[in-house]
């Protein structure tokens, strides 16, 4: 990579000289000339003077700055801004060390790649590197690069020192009337959205591409063979959505079944738009605290039910066991009284036997009397 500014970073009484390389390339991005669409010929842009309207040279161009609010344009020279007092000219110097989440992404401006300039300066490099991975903190300082002053912030990235530029806290804009006011969130909403949000997983930045680009390449290629340019398919009209939890619900279930088809190999169904460089939700469960955190709460609360439901069933149970013992004693009490009803029974079918049978014996005693007194007369 070709350096684009060389300086030096203060660090207390260290200064560690460095060379800044871009670290972002824009020029894979689409971008369009201008052309005359009677002949195709590309339209140039001159530079015309508006007092005289003549065509002016890049050499005849110099620098005016124009105050807020005011149409009058002072000129001012290049010698005249190189004898500015600014200190930061060729120096970033750091001013102190804070967490990364106290910037802003608002304040994220363009990002270089600062190195060492020097065999000397590999140690002191290697040493704020090294204690910024370490310590977790990002540095803020301030630096001129190509005529202007910025904030700078210094982070380690990959084995080696980032360097973003950041907007000044006054070029921020507020929010003021944007977001819209009293909206009433019901928890199982929000619930679903959380859901949601660990069912899709991570993207992956490795599968991660411009679509929009591909297809104005396929376009070009096709129009230079002179082949009919291919008219992709226009989505359909997307419904309207009317309740937001169904649509929540519905949201949840199809990255649930897209995730359980990736995980057994089979395609995801044609009603669910695939997200690329998703990975499956276990993965980023296993990565995100907040989804530990939602399953530790589910197992308390489940717990909390399970302690709260224990008393029910022990009565349930005890109440099982004394009806159990009710209908042992009935049917023990049937038992006996059906018992007992038999032993009267065969009692009193002795008695009536025992009966007869002395009848039976009586008749035959006064039948032999009567054959003997017979016999004597």
């Amino acid at each position: 990579m070709r350096s684009i500014w060389n300086g030096s970073i203060s660090f207390g009484l260290v200064t560690i000289p460095v060379k800044t390389y871009s670290a972002t390339d824009r020029t894979s991005s689409v971008s369009f000339v201008r052309i005359h669409e009677k002949d195709g010929a590309q339209i140039q842009y001159r530079k015309i003077c508006e007092l005289d309207g003549e065509e002016v040279t890049n050499e005849e161009v110099g620098k005016g700055y124009q105050p807020p609010g005011d149409d009058v344009i002072v000129p001012i020279s290049d010698d005249e801004l190189s004898r500015l007092p600014m200190p930061t000219s060729k120096t970033l110097t750091i001013l102190s060390f804070v967490d990364p989440g106290e910037i802003d992404p608002l304040q994220l401006d363009k990002a270089y790649y600062l190195g060492p300039n020097g065999a000397a300066a590999a140690k002191p490099y290697a040493l704020l590197r090294e204690a910024l991975e370490h310590h977790r903190k990002v540095a803020i300082g301030k630096v001129a690069m190509r005529g202007r002053e910025s904030l700078a912030m210094l982070r380690a990235y990959e084995g080696a020192i980032v360097m973003h530029a950041l907007l000044w806290p006054d070029q921020i804009r507020p929010a003021a009337g944007v977001a819209p006011e009293a909206v009433q969130i019901r928890e199982n909403e929000l619930s679903l959205a959380e859901t949601l949000m660990d069912s899709l997983g991570e993207l992956d930045p490795a599968e991660l591409h411009d679509e929009y680009r591909e297809a104005v390449e396929e376009l070009v290629a096709a129009k230079l063979e002179g082949e009919e340019p291919v008219a992709p398919a226009a989505p359909g009209p997307s419904a309207r959505v009317i309740d937001l939890t169904a649509a929540l619900e519905k949201s949840v279930r199809a990255a649930q079944g897209g995730r359980t088809e990736a995980a057994e190999g089979e395609a995801e169904p044609a009603s669910v738009t695939p997200i690329r460089g998703r990975k499956t939700a276990g993965e980023a469960a296993a990565k995100k605290a907040p989804a530990k955190q939602a399953a530790a709460k589910k197992s308390a609360a489940a717990k909390s039910t399970a302690a709260k439901s224990a008393p029910e069933k022990s009565t349930a149970k005890t109440a099982a066991k004394s009806a159990a013992k009710k209908s042992t004693a009935s049917k023990t009490a049937a038992a006996k009284s059906a018992t007992a009803k038999s032993a009267a029974t065969k009692s009193t079918a002795g008695k009536s036997a025992a009966k007869k049978s002395s009848a039976q014996k009586g008749a035959q005693k006064g039948a032999a009397k009567r054959g003997a007194a017979k016999k004597s007369g």
